[in-house]
């Protein structure tokens, strides 16, 4: 088949353009790289500084000599309602184009758009999200511009033409698929997110534990049980937790209430025991090493499900604190693995599964590593995945 993979979400296309292309497709991934992440794409449609006019213009020209080539696909993908860096009022024409001069529109639910914002406002559908804990609506300073974005503007009303349109809808998250699925259960299909297990090369931190010393040796600071003071992960005296900081998006993703977390149970148990790296405006080469030199990685407070930057991380080992709720397991129809220490959206919770399933239990550190691993080989391959993908396009274009 030919398919056109447009846009991207932290190399969910790529990786998928990958996975395709080794069962034999022909495919092409036109994106901006994810702006700053700058992954790999064949076309590169990257817009300049968004405050500039003449940017704007050179952007628009870009796009008017490219769309004429995106054309006789059997498949074209969009990541997103909102595919290129325009107003959403600009798109439908882009869209209609799309749809005129190809044979099959899929529409992906990878990320935030007018279906997840509407159904996390609803405060039942999910217990916690990034938009409500219960019943109680959450605030976060950009909280109103994205619900503003999203339900009464034209980014809303360009995602509900074009999921109405599309001839198939792919969810990437159990909290997508409950998103879309009330809306278009005809039309969506729950398609995990890929990851290339080949290409993740295991971190420096996993390693088999050592024996562990003798009952009695060791003591905790300021815990509030007896415990061993125990090796961990590769025989070192303690656990490093690796935590990424966006300043704007802290209250968002829950950042804040962990690293607050973190740093409590660092004082209570001492910096040899807890060990944080915390990586706030860095380049994305020295992220990934800091995280590479981690044995746990801190990652989406209101989420459900783990996503594509914590999917990378478990494939090479590391220990996921943050959303693994039993909804997704059972999604996925995984039975056995438990491998994420899943939290409640409160920094007593995170404390407190930290402290009980790491810090008092080092001795399962190890395995957890290597139940991360095999999470994503059995549910995440990107060939795998991506013969699921071949079988939906396969069975739309019929």
């Amino acid at each position: 088949m030919r398919i056109l993979l447009l846009g991207e979400y932290s190399n969910v296309h790529w990786t998928l353009a990958e996975g395709l292309r080794a069962l034999g497709h022909d495919v092409t991934v036109v994106s901006d790289g994810d702006r700053w992440k700058n992954y790999r794409r064949d076309i590169d449609l990257r817009r300049g500084p968004i405050s500039s006019k003449l940017s704007t213009l050179n952007y628009l020209w870009d796009i008017a000599r490219l769309w004429p080539r995106l054309r006789d696909y059997d498949i074209v993908q969009l990541i997103n309602p909102v595919f290129l860096d325009l107003r959403a009022e600009r798109l439908w024409p882009f869209y209609q184009y799309l749809r005129r001069h190809n044979r099959r529109i899929v529409l992906g639910a990878f990320g935030i758009d007018h279906y997840w914002v509407r159904v996390g406002m609803d405060c039942h559908t999910f217990r916690y999200s990034d938009f409500n804990i219960g019943p109680q609506l959450r605030s976060y300073p950009f909280m109103d511009e994205m619900v503003r974005d999203w339900l009464h503007s034209g980014k809303g009303e360009l995602n509900q033409r074009i999921a109405a349109d599309a001839d198939a809808i792919v969810t990437g998250l159990y909290e997508y698929e409950c998103c879309y699925r009330p809306f278009y259960d005809d039309k969506t299909r729950f398609i995990p997110f890929p990851i290339n297990v080949a290409e993740a090369e295991p971190t420096a931190t996993l390693k088999a534990p050592p024996p562990a010393p003798p009952q009695g040796e060791g003591s905790v600071k300021g815990g509030t049980s007896p415990t061993q003071h125990l090796p961990l992960g590769g025989g070192r005296e303690g656990a490093s937790f690796f935590i990424g900081i966006q300043r704007a998006r802290s209250a968002y993703k829950g950042t804040d209430i962990m690293l607050a977390a973190l740093e409590q149970l660092q004082a209570d148990f001492g910096p040899e025991r807890v060990v944080i790296n915390k990586a706030e405006s860095v380049p994305f080469e020295q992220y990934v090493q800091m995280m590479n030199s981690s044995h746990v990685l801190l990652d989406q407070l209101y989420s459900y499900t783990p996503a594509m930057n914590a999917l990378q991380a478990m494939a090479k080992g590391l220990i996921v604190v943050g959303g693994g709720e039993e909804e997704h397991y059972q999604l996925l129809g995984e039975t056995e693995l438990r491998p994420i220490i899943n939290v409640y959206p409160t920094a007593e919770d995170v404390y407190t599964q930290i402290r009980e399933r790491l810090l008092e239990h080092p001795e399962d550190i190890h395995q957890l590593q290597l139940d991360s691993i095999e999470y994503v080989r059995r549910h995440h391959d990107h060939i795998a995945v991506a013969r699921r993908y071949a079988e939906l396009y396969e069975d739309i274009c019929r």
